[in-house]
């Protein structure tokens, strides 16, 4: 999915697509793996009956993890549950976490909810230039000094920033290397936009803090939002990390 419709100074560079991705995570105390099953989220209605899984599921005491065809993948670890999917191949409308974890809070109710995050990823493909990416975190969002210049030079460099948005959100940002591999085809260089919008939603009423929860993934399209334009204006505009090329395109595969 590219960023041009949401920051017009990226018109300029149509070729680059932008990998994203977003996951919610969800934290309970009495939260186990072995309820996570595929029968039990279609039989509840979390899911509908017809989604098909991608692959054998995982399913025991430390981690039940379940990959459908759509790109919805659930994974669920003692005391957090993790619903992500990709969008290089939909819409933010299209999307299905939010109704997932929605509907996971309504047919549970009762669990001892602690906290909420909503996760987006931006990864921004850089074919054919590496140099480009450390240029980006060397010049663009770091000041030169002697620090960079310790043996052979700086090889790699990751970013981590916290931003307070409201009373009950916080935003980190990591900015990160990446390389992006695909099958008979030479690894592409990336920077990795990493997102987490941290949802203050405890509280001693049990009611109240579902409240919390659900308005909390109401708001996901708006933060998702904001954290796409966050990496197109604040981080990307005023860079030159941004260079068409005929060979930019989506991999579908993760990151190295």
């Amino acid at each position: 999915m590219e960023l041009s419709n949401l920051q017009p100074s990226l018109e300029s560079a149509p070729s680059i697509k932008f990998i994203e991705e977003l996951a919610i995570i969800i934290t309970a105390k009495n939260l186990t793996p072995t309820m996570m099953s595929q029968d039990f989220l279609k039989f509840s209605g979390i899911i509908p009956q017809s989604w098909e899984l991608a692959q054998q599921p995982l399913l025991n005491p430390s981690v039940a993890q379940l990959n459908f065809q759509n790109g919805v993948n659930i994974v669920a670890q003692p005391g957090n549950l993790t619903i992500s999917e990709s969008f290089s191949n939909k819409t933010i409308n299209e999307a299905y976490i939010a109704h997932i974890a929605s509907q996971y809070i309504e047919k549970l109710p009762h669990a001892e909810y602690q906290g909420f995050s909503l996760n987006p990823k931006i990864i921004v493909p850089i074919p054919d230039n590496p140099a480009a990416i450390q240029y980006y975190f060397t010049q663009s969002l770091l000041n030169q000094g002697s620090w960079q210049d310790i043996g052979r030079g700086l090889i790699q460099a990751n970013i981590n920033l916290l931003y307070q948005l409201n009373e009950q959100c916080q935003l980190s940002v990591s900015i990160s290397q990446a390389t992006l591999q695909a099958p008979q085809q030479r690894p592409v260089f990336a920077v990795l936009f990493s997102g987490k919008f941290n949802y203050n939603v405890a509280t001693d009423n049990q009611q109240q803090t579902k409240n919390r929860l659900l308005q909390a993934i109401l708001s996901w399209q708006r933060d998702f939002r904001t954290f796409r334009e966050i990496v197109s204006q604040k981080f990307l505009e005023q860079s030159n990390l941004l260079h068409p090329t005929p060979e930019s395109m989506i991999f579908p595969m993760g990151i190295l």
